[in-house]
């Protein structure tokens, strides 16, 4: 069963890639004659208004054809009746419309999308009900320490913790999303080493010999793993720099949320920290930014997120994306070190 999922994955994989390239160009052309543009206009940062002035033509929402083709692979090809999949697949949905319905707000008024807390709220209780489903359905609520050989189950309070991995790394990949290619860089890194703790963690006999708790059913989620993967690589044909597209929060919500999910699935919550390195680097980055200003009046960086920070330094945009790419890939390998350390 476990080389029929392998061949799956495979064959999700390519179908997702296929589908981006077949749909891609029609879904952009459809979106320029609909005008639907990103809002280059920094009210509070002129500077990076005049840095991003070439791109404000450039449509967005390119997180159709992302997470399309992504679903519609994962529901070709994944086992829908192991419960973690279609919970996911459920979850990254919502996700979906949840960007959506950010993205449209912002291109059709003049807001910066849906209110921040109630768009949180809604991406919390998404994560909520994955982890009400998953323990409702008998996956496992411990929460394995790296490096500490040790867990301690959460019982009834796994939904929460689900809640919380959920809205940070949504938002964490959101704003990572500031950069031509850099979100989907820095996603292929981390979801390709959640992809492969998937399939070892749902294979017994590789999970025993790492030491890890086998999950029955992982790894058929790495078949939604590589689909993702598939239509990620896709969607940078189009969006690497020079941009023809932006994934919009369209794209940018659902992927973090896969990558929650994921790391939910595999019993390796905490690690994300480590794999997603970039992506919390980029988080915090905006959390002490607004700290320091608060409590200070001084900034901590000339700007945040810190990719802009190093355009302002007059660092390259593509140069800057390179670098994340590869820094992504350390905190990926990094990540599973600690995995088999652990």
């Amino acid at each position: 069963m476990t080389e029929i999922a392998t061949l799956r994955a495979g064959a999700a994989a390519t179908a997702a890639f296929a589908a981006c390239l077949v749909a891609g160009p029609r879904i952009i052309r459809w979106l320029k004659a609909s005008k639907v543009r990103e809002d280059i206009t920094k009210k509070d940062s002129k500077r990076l208004t005049e840095i991003h002035s070439t791109k404000k033509d450039t449509p967005t929402m390119g997180g159709l054809f992302l997470i399309g083709s992504a679903l519609a692979a994962a529901l070709a090809l994944a086992d829908l009746r192991t419960p973690a999949v279609p919970a996911t697949i459920v979850a990254v949905a919502i996700l979906w419309g949840i960007g959506y319905a950010d993205d449209w707000v912002k291109l059709r008024t003049k807001k910066h999308g849906l209110a921040a807390k109630p768009r949180l709220l809604m991406q919390a209780g998404v994560g909520f009900a994955l982890g009400f489903v998953l323990w409702k359905t008998g996956h496992s609520t411990q929460l394995a320490i790296p490096f500490a050989h040790t867990s301690f189950d959460l019982g009834a309070a796994y939904p929460a913790l689900a809640a919380l991995v959920m809205a940070a790394t949504t938002n964490a990949v959101n704003l990572t999303d500031g950069l031509d290619g850099l979100a989907g860089g820095c996603f292929l890194a981390a979801g390709l080493a959640y992809t492969g703790i998937l399939y070892v963690t749902g294979r017994p006999d590789l999970a025993a010999s790492l030491g890890l708790p086998h999950v029955a059913g992982a790894s058929e989620l790495a078949v939604f793993g590589s689909a993702l993967l598939g239509a990620t690589l896709g969607f940078m044909w189009f969006n690497c720099f020079p941009a023809q597209v932006f994934m919009g929060n369209t794209g940018s919500l659902p992927l973090g949320g896969a990558l929650a999910a994921m790391a939910l699935v595999a019993k390796q919550e905490l690690l994300l920290i480590v794999i997603g390195g970039v992506f919390v680097v980029e988080a915090l980055s905006v959390i002490l930014q607004v700290a320091s200003f608060k409590s200070t009046g001084k900034r901590l960086f000339k700007i945040a997120p810190i990719h802009h920070h190093f355009q302002f330094d007059g660092v390259p945009e593509a140069k800057i994306t390179a670098r994340f790419w590869i820094a992504s890939a350390i905190s990926a390998l990094a990540g599973l070190a600690a995995l088999r350390a652990g």
